[in-house]
């Protein structure tokens, strides 16, 4: 006899992965309880990069208008010299198909926010400030002990909680992101005028200088570099040093620097790169977007791959009638994505490392197209 009862998730992470699976377990009919680390629902950041096939799943989760208006659409990079001169402009891929812009850059807490009001309208439970601190399983379900004395009860627990996951370790997966070696300073930054695209200078003082617009007003700005130890830099130094590092860059770069003055908007951070193999869950516990996988941001990958983690699972438990067979279901969740996901993990990796190495005749644009010729396929 089939089991009519409510199904029930415990989601484990507010970011775009977690409330994207939210909102779409929620329309499927199933009872989902998020929970969040952080007590502001982490809406921080400078900005984020949103390629076709990330957009894909946010016109399926409801909030693609939402974007699209908060955003700026581009549909090319151009490649300038350290000095400010373009001398190529490269047409992107569609990854999302032909009726989606190929990227929209954006304010990251513009997103964060058109998502938490995406999860508050679907329904679900909602609890900030709040962390799992033990997960006990059994044959029927998973019995989760709050960080603040509460417990609950679940059929499926989803760890949307990011590279630095503590879930992933709980159920005894060892993997652990590594550094790369390069780290990216990251700011907000009113839009020069006649900036309407992304534009990557390489080499110069730094091995990337870039910047895309996020609205019709803002862009962000990065600066790529060999990583350096976090504790030897002052936080309250970041603006200065971004400054110091943006300075021999020409075209619009003097107008960026000059924005750059305060330290607390300015983001330091070191690539990572992480693939856990073999599966992506352990019984009733299944890890999905950072928790999973990280990857550099050298093709601007790793929110659409978390996004399409939480858009393949949903699909997949909602498609499913039995979730008897969990561990078979989930199973399949992981054939279905890995391949996918180790083509943009490996090929983002590799970019980063012909920089690292000097090599200077390294296929980056052929790479980078045939990679994302693949995404453009559906997942």
């Amino acid at each position: 006899m089939e089991d009519s009862r409510l199904r029930t998730v415990l989601v484990i992470g507010g970011g775009a992965s977690g409330n994207a699976v939210t909102v779409l377990l929620q329309r499927a009919g199933v009872a989902v309880e998020l929970i969040e680390a952080k007590s502001d629902w982490n809406v921080l950041g400078s900005g984020i990069t949103l390629q076709g096939n990330a957009l894909r799943v946010l016109r399926e989760v409801g909030v693609w208008d939402k974007v699209r208006e908060s955003g700026y659409a581009v549909d090319a990079v151009s490649l300038a010299a350290p000095d400010g001169t373009v001398f190529h402009v490269q047409q992107d891929i569609r990854t999302g198909g032909d009726d989606l812009p190929a990227t929209v850059g954006m304010q990251r807490p513009r997103l964060q926010e058109i998502l938490c009001e995406a999860v508050r309208e679907s329904g679900a439970t909602v609890r900030l400030g709040t962390t799992a601190e033990e997960l006990v399983q059994d044959a029927s379900g998973v019995t989760a002990r709050f960080s603040d004395g509460t417990e609950g009860r679940y059929d499926l627990v989803i760890a949307a909680d990011g590279v630095s996951s503590r879930t992933r370790a709980m159920i005894g997966i060892s993997d652990k992101p590594e550094p790369t070696g390069m780290a990216i300073w990251r700011a907000p930054a009113p839009r020069p005028a006649g900036v309407e695209r992304m534009d990557l200078s390489y080499g110069g003082t730094c091995y990337i200088a870039g910047y895309c617009p996020t609205s019709k007003n803002t862009i962000y700005a990065y600066l790529v570099e060999a990583n350096r130890d976090r504790a030897s830099i002052d936080p309250a130094s970041y603006a200065d040093e971004m400054r110091r590092l943006a300075a021999p860059y020409g075209g619009v770069w003097p107008e960026i620097a000059a924005s750059i003055t305060d330290p607390a908007k300015v983001n330091y951070t070191w690539f990572d790169r992480l693939l856990v193999e073999g599966s992506w869950h352990r019984g009733r516990v299944v890890l999905i977007g950072d928790a999973a996988h990280v990857c550099p941001p050298t093709i601007a990958q790793g929110a659409a791959m978390s996004l399409e983690d939480a858009s393949v699972l949903a699909e997949m438990l909602s498609e499913e009638q039995d979730w008897s067979s969990l561990d078979a279901l989930l199973t399949g969740f992981y054939e279905r994505r890995i391949d996918r996901v180790r083509m943009v993990v490996e090929a983002s990796v590799q970019l980063g490392q012909w920089q690292l190495d000097g090599v200077r005749d390294a296929d980056a644009p052929g790479l980078i197209g045939r990679t994302m010729s693949v995404l453009r396929e559906t997942p």
